[in-house]
């Protein structure tokens, strides 16, 4: 939540959407982070509608990427419609990885 205190404006946090570029190509934020083992998780726990649209969204954003192109303007990413759809799926993740770490702790 760190990006909430320094770009609390929204202004601030729209200019910095912008700046990224993921949007050009139709990704959402989530589907730039990092595969840690934490994502690769929740990706795996997502239902396979929103799996499909996620690997819809990365191989058109490669394709594009290797043809060194970005999509129409109409089709970018509107700030939005970013959601963080694999937030709820990593937390619930992360919570069982600290349960078994105290239950692995206390036994």
């Amino acid at each position: 939540m760190a990006v909430s205190r320094i770009f609390g404006n929204q202004a601030l946090r729209r200019w910095a959407f912008n700046l990224t570029g993921y949007n050009k190509l139709g990704l959402l934020h989530d589907d730039c982070l990092n595969e840690t083992e934490i994502v690769k998780e929740a990706v795996r726990r997502l239902p396979p509608d929103l799996q499909d649209a996620r690997t819809y969204r990365m191989l058109r954003a490669m394709q594009l990427s290797l043809q060194h192109n970005i999509l129409p303007k109409e089709q970018w990413t509107k700030f939005e419609e970013d959601v963080r759809y694999l937030e709820p799926y990593m937390n619930e993740v992360k919570m069982e990885m600290k349960e078994k770490q105290e239950w692995n702790k206390n036994y």
